[in-house]
């Protein structure tokens, strides 16, 4: 295949069952609470936020992490925000060559935003 050529991606589902109900439905248990607050705590740094908004806003659903390494950080550092979205869950990645490609965890929003839903 050359360097031109379309690669063909699986396309993620983002039908998701979310871990835990709405806030406002039942109180958090404590394996829950755990989960969600890593997901949180990895959001709470100014440069992941980026760094996950860089990701999720890039044309196709997935970023090649040499269009998204420009966020005032060193190299090194920028990989050690992506690997700690990717730990708690947030990020998926998969090598491509000298390359990694980054895509949302379509699983973890939904599971976020079903928890914050407060109707």
């Amino acid at each position: 295949m050359s360097k031109l050529e379309a690669l063909e991606l699986p396309v993620l589902s983002a039908e998701a069952v979310p871990c835990c109900p709405p806030l406002t439905a039942a109180p958090l248990s404590e394996p829950d609470s755990v989960r969600m607050a890593a997901m949180f705590k990895a959001l709470s740094d100014p440069v992941r936020l980026r760094l996950f908004s860089r990701v999720a806003s890039h044309e196709g659903g997935e970023a090649c992490v040499c269009d998204i390494q420009d966020v005032g950080v060193s190299q090194p550092t920028v990989s050690h925000h992506l690997k700690k979205l990717r730990e708690a869950g947030l990020l998926t990645s998969e090598r491509r060559g000298t390359w990694v490609y980054y895509r949302v965890a379509p699983s973890a929003v939904a599971a976020m935003s079903a928890m914050l839903d407060l109707r």
